[in-house]
Formats: structure tokens, C-alpha cells, sequence
């Protein structure tokens, strides 16, 4: 798998400081998705489906690869299928519709969203997997992820650091659905269990969202009053977990880490309620994965490598200060 240096991801990361919102919905071109390979490119509908654009996270991956696939000159109309196959399913049934000449996807379950995928490159669409991968490689032209477990290892190791290598903790497990909950859970046990005195009292499932991870932290917390670490899967289980500490008056001396590098999640910084953050370069492959799909537009040529990860970024109280656009480092 291809990767980028951290100095390339925040020189990359500065060039879309100024992408902005998503755009409108693309009208029927005329152009037929067998017809994309080697055409002019700039023309055309490229269709971008994200997870659920209410999560910072996921809408900066559409407003990204929606302003970069206008400024090539083509139309775009951003979906979302909330982490629904079916959902997804309609959508892409609707991008063959519209006569798309590219799928820019976010796959809402790595082994449910295959048979979506196959739809479209059976009728002759390229589909360009971002920040989720499925469990079947060929069918996509590409699947743009984040490095994961690179990711997850750098933030366990700050969040050992912070803990003081003891103490007793749990943890917050994203979306079983997708392969990248499994991955980051791994990174933290593979760091972790190098400290015996850190000892883990429980884990819940709060599927990347805030509400659950608020709600399933007052469930640890009932039953482990005594944890002074937390580790999360992402920004919003840990935003979510830090409401509900709060509210038991036990936030103070509760080590919270997440991962995405949230909007929020740099604010908890900021204020001293969470430790650290992982940043995953979004809006980086996000734009990439427009690019690569235009390329195949005017080329017909596919990239070297399917499957591409991006190294992600420790954002500390130390380094915060630049962060200076959602989910942009400029270090």
C-alpha cells in the first residue's frame, strides 16, 4: 500500500483551505457510464456518497471531493446512506440512473456494500472507495483509506504516556460494520498490552456515534467507578463520553482519548477535557480520490495500486494550534 509522509499530507492538507460547501444535484448528461473510460474528462455527473454528513468527519470527505470535482468541471450531487446497505444500494441505483461517469464511495459495511459496487462497474462506472474499505479487492479502481493502524498505535502510545503507563480504563468500539473499528481496537491492544499495570475494565460498542458514547460511558461508569483512562474509536465517542463524565462530576483525572481530528475534538484540547486527538487526513484522499477518478475519465487508466493508505497525525495540546481548517494540518 502507497504512503504519504506526514509532510506531504500537511502540504497536501494546506491546498484545501479554501474548499467550501457541497453542490448541487447533477442533472442527466446524456453520457453513459461505459462511455467514461478514455472520454474528455471535466463533463459529466460524478455522484460522491458519503456515510452521514451530520459527523464533521464525514461531511468534509463531500464538501472536499465535491468543490474538487467542480473545479475540473464536472457536476456532483453528494448522498448519503447513513450506514444503511439498502440506503447505499438505492443511491448507487440512482447514479446508474443519472448516467454518472464516477462514483466517489464512502462503503457504509464492508462486506454488505460489495454487491453495490459490482452494480456499478457492471455498468461501466468507476467507483473510488474512500476512508472504508470492502472485503473484495478488483471491483473498485481504488479504495483511499487512512493507515489505521498506524494511526491507532500513535495515539496509544500518548495515551499510555498520559495514563503514566498505569491505571485502569475502558474502551469504545466504532461501527462493527466497518473494518476500521477492528483495526483501531487492534493498534490500542498492541500498545497497551506492553503495560501490565494498565488494565482494561471494559469496552462497549457506540458505533462512531456521540449519543451512544455518552450513553454507553454512563453504563462503564456505573460499573467501573473507579476507571481513570478512556480510549475511543473516534472523536465523537469520546466527545460523547466526556459529556457523560462530566455530568458524574468525573472528567477530572479520566484520561480521554479519541481519533479524527474533529472540529470539536481540537476544541476538548483546547479546553483540557480530551488528551489527544489521531487526525486522519480527509480532506487529503478525499481530494485525491476525485483526481484519480478524473484521470481515469480522460484516460482510462486505472492506478498502479487499489488499495492506497494515508498516514494520520497526533494532535496534542502541544501542536493543535495548527490545525487551521476541519480536518487540516499545517504543521
Amino acid at each position: 500500500m502507497r504512503k504519504k509522509s506526514l509532510l506531504a499530507l500537511a502540504a497536501a492538507g494546506a491546498l484545501i483551505l479554501g474548499l467550501a460547501g457541497c453542490a448541487a444535484g447533477g442533472e442527466d448528461t446524456g453520457d453513459t457510464g461505459g462511455d467514461a473510460a478514455g472520454g474528455a474528462g471535466g463533463e459529466g455527473l460524478i455522484t460522491i456518497i458519503v456515510n452521514d454528513p451530520a459527523n464533521p468527519y464525514w461531511k468534509t470527505e463531500g464538501d472536499v471531493a465535491s468543490s474538487v470535482a467542480e473545479e475540473l468541471g464536472y457536476e456532483t450531487t453528494v448522498g448519503a446512506h447513513k450506514g444503511d446497505a439498502n440506503t447505499e444500494n438505492t443511491l448507487i441505483d440512482t447514479a446508474i440512473s443519472n448516467n454518472s461517469v464516477a462514483i466517489i464511495l464512502d462503503p457504509a459495511n464492508a462486506d454488505g456494500s460489495i454487491a453495490a459496487v459490482k452494480k456499478a462497474d457492471a455498468a461501466g462506472i468507476p467507483v473510488f472507495l474512500v476512508n472504508a474499505e470492502i472485503n473484495e479487492t478488483g471491483i473498485a479502481k481504488a479504495q483511499l483509506v487512512s493507515n489505521n493502524a498506524q494511526g491507532a498505535a500513535l495515539g496509544a502510545q500518548e495515551w499510555v504516556k498520559q495514563m503514566g503507563e498505569a491505571g485502569e480504563y475502558v474502551e469504545l468500539f466504532g461501527a462493527p460494520s466497518d473494518n476500521n473499528a477492528q483495526t483501531r481496537s487492534n493498534g490500542f491492544t498492541t500498545v497497551i498490552s506492553q503495560y501490565p499495570e494498565l488494565v482494561k475494565l471494559g469496552e462497549e460498542v457506540a458505533d462512531w456515534d456521540r449519543t451512544k458514547g455518552h450513553d454507553k460511558m454512563q453504563s462503564l461508569l456505573q460499573s467501573n467507578p473507579s476507571l481513570t483512562g478512556l480510549i475511543a474509536g473516534n472523536d465523537e465517542m469520546a466527545l460523547g463520553a466526556i459529556a457523560a463524565l462530566k455530568e458524574a462530576g468525573k472528567l477530572e483525572g479520566v484520561v480521554v482519548g479519541g481519533f479524527d481530528g474533529a472540529p470539536d475534538a481540537v476544541s476538548a484540547i483546547q479546553a483540557g477535557e480530551l488528551a489527544y486527538t489521531v487526525l486522519q487526513p480527509v480532506a487529503v484522499y478525499a481530494e485525491e480520490a476525485v483526481r484519480l477518478a478524473d484521470e481515469f475519465i480522460r484516460t482510462g487508466e486505472a492506478p498502479e495500486a487499489e488499495k492506497q493508505s494515508f498516514d494520520c497525525i497526533l494532535i496534542t495540546a502541544e501542536n493543535v494550534d495548527k490545525m487551521t481548517a476541519p480536518f487540516t494540518y499545517s504543521g
